[in-house]
């Protein structure tokens, strides 16, 4: 059976990526500039899928993809608020670290910030919810595998991370540390992962 297309759109710029703070599951609000990355991916999608009849739109629950969708479906000239929200595809929960930049961690836990560059694929960050991209990949992985129909998909650069890892032959090293666009859409078929 052909696997049903994916069209997968990062959120827009937030205030904390301007400055490369840690956001992980903090609810922070896309940017001018997030709002017109996701109205472009709005427009590309509207010419490759029309009005996407058939299609399924799900973003993860956080604050930013559910607005960043709302920019895509209103450029596509939709309903805004019709699509659905999937806990699976929330961004990685870096824990005790949420909310920090890398100049603090450096600070606070260099042995800790050491043992990540080692190893950033499997490396779990200090807090109770903390996840590594391993632990991630199988969640939304498993969201990928029980996609059924053609569907447009908001969520992390993170998650789009462990797509990319499983399906396209990144290794570990190179996902974790892929810079992953916000104003691009990923294509995922049976012929691969595509950037448009």
């Amino acid at each position: 059976m052909a696997r049903p297309r994916i069209y997968f759109s990062r959120h827009g710029q937030t205030d904390w990526n301007k400055i490369h703070r840690i956001q992980g599951q903090v609810e922070r609000d896309i940017t001018e500039q997030g709002r017109r990355e996701a109205a472009r991916n709005g427009r590309k999608l509207k010419e490759l899928i029309g009005r996407a009849e058939g299609f399924d739109f799900v973003a993860s629950p956080m604050r930013r993809t559910r607005q960043t969708m709302e920019c895509i479906r209103t450029a596509m000239g939709l309903d805004p608020q019709a699509y659905r929200t999937d806990r699976q595809l929330m961004e990685l929960h870096f824990g005790d670290w949420q909310g920090l930049v890398q100049a603090e961690l450096a600070d606070k836990a260099p042995d800790l910030v050491a043992a990540r560059l080692a190893d950033k694929w499997n490396f779990v960050p200090p807090g109770e919810k903390a996840e590594s991209y391993a632990m991630l990949s199988q969640r939304v992985c498993r969201w990928v595998e029980a996609v059924r129909r053609p569907t447009v998909c908001v969520t992390h650069g993170g998650c789009l991370r462990t797509i990319l890892q499983r399906y396209s032959g990144l290794s570990e090293h190179e996902a974790s540390s892929i810079s992953i666009s916000q104003d691009r859409i990923l294509r995922f078929d049976d012929n691969g992962l595509v950037w448009l």
